[in-house]
């Protein structure tokens, strides 16, 4: 996916540099990544990047490339394209700042050069106060989301097994990204990471999302507590997360505090395996006490390759 990426925008950065319409075979030999061994191959690698920036709304069009009107060439008019001043406020350009800077997508935080293309930010906006890391599934959730935003099924792998899905909705919770939908054997919610080889429909509005369907109805709370056997684990949260993890407990949860702020937590799990991934979410802020057998398998998971 970031090599697609990074072709289309060579191919956009090309377009709009250049003073004339340019012809597909200049853009073959000019444009890095457009370097496939045989004609067909290019022609369909072309197209598909023809189509993905029409899609983006990059006015792309075609224009006779001399007086002669012989041969047609490729333009994106930067007139056209342009983004006209949003005359932004000083506080709507620090807002803008803060919530780029605030989420990560794959570990990584927005740039600036879009917000100083926007006329910058004030200093009250540098620095970043908290940060939510949104995970780096990256084709997969790419994939997931158009097919969420078109109606489309998607197929994949899921624990060894072929799924085939009706994606209604995509969200992001304790660290980790969830798609729910209705496959054949009724509602399920799938964990992004855990899905490979997906593949989306052909065909565009291929269902219907039930009425008054709402995502957050679907998705359980704690996903550690969705099963039939409990097992009681005691947690320790630094001081630094306190307040945090407090945010993510149930009320009834039992809380021993500690004198430096911090807190000891007992908490019922069902699921080991998404309380582990929510409890490494913490870093080492976090330290599972016990009970052994569970403390080791989590110090194991932690360690293996």
């Amino acid at each position: 996916m970031n090599r697609v990426i990074e072709r289309v925008l060579n191919l956009l950065a090309f377009l709009l540099t250049s003073a004339r319409p340019v012809t597909a075979d200049e853009i073959r030999h000019t444009v890095a990544g457009y370097d496939q061994d045989t004609d067909d191959a290019f022609r369909r690698t072309f197209e598909r990047d023809k189509d993905l920036l029409r899609q983006l709304g990059v006015p792309m069009r075609m224009e006779h490339t001399d007086a002669w009107e012989v041969e047609q060439g490729y333009i994106v008019a930067p007139d056209e394209y342009a983004l006209d001043d949003p005359d932004l406020t000083d506080e709507e350009r620090t807002a803008l700042w803060i919530a780029a800077t605030m989420v990560h997508l794959g570990g990584q935080a927005a740039g600036p050069a879009a917000i100083f293309k926007l006329g910058g930010a004030s200093a009250l906006a540098a620095g970043e106060p908290l940060t939510a890391d949104l995970g780096a599934e990256g084709e997969s959730l790419t994939a997931i989301f158009g097919s969420v935003s078109e109606r489309r099924t998607i197929t994949f792998s899921y624990k060894g097994t072929r799924r085939k899905l009706s994606p209604f909705g995509l969200a992001h919770r304790r660290g980790h990204w969830y798609v729910v939908g209705r496959t054949v054997d009724g509602m399920r919610v799938f964990r992004v990471d855990r899905m490979t080889a997906v593949t989306q429909g052909e065909v565009p509005n291929a269902f219907e999302r039930p009425a008054g369907f709402r995502l957050r109805d679907e998705l359980p709370e704690d996903p550690w507590t969705a099963g039939e056997d409990d097992t009681v684990v005691e947690v320790a949260f630094d001081a630094e997360v306190a307040w945090w993890a407090r945010r993510q407990l149930a009320a009834a949860t039992s809380i021993t505090e500690h004198a430096d702020g911090g807190f000891t937590a007992r908490l019922s799990v069902a699921q080991i395996d998404a309380f582990m991934g929510w409890l490494i979410s913490f870093d080492d802020h976090a330290e599972l006490l016990g009970p052994p057998a569970i403390r080791k398998r989590f110090l194991d998971h932690l360690v293996s390759p």
